[in-house]
């Protein structure tokens, strides 16, 4: 391996411990319920998911938990515990 794809790879590893450099700023997933799967996007902001609570509610507990893998890669405004702290 080169010096330089070595520099890349270490340059990595040093991002990878720092996850707040990254910001999503969209994505879309399938996310397997305990009773189906389900479709969550974000974008720009705004969760979505195709399950009933969240048509309901705005919120549910597939956006939440992945806010909670995100974490601080997520937008502050974009986060469920911005709008309802005690979830957390």
């Amino acid at each position: 391996m080169d010096s330089g794809m070595i520099g890349k790879i270490q340059k990595a590893k040093r991002y990878a411990e720092e996850p707040e450099r990254i910001r999503f700023e969209q994505f879309r997933l399938t996310f397997q319920g305990t009773n189906s799967q389900h479709t969550v996007s974000y974008d720009q902001g705004v969760w979505q998911c195709t399950c009933n609570f969240f048509a309901a509610r705005g919120i549910c507990s597939h956006t939440m938990a992945i806010e909670r893998v995100l974490g601080v890669m997520l937008p502050v405004a974009a986060t469920a515990s911005e709008a309802s702290p005690s979830w957390t």
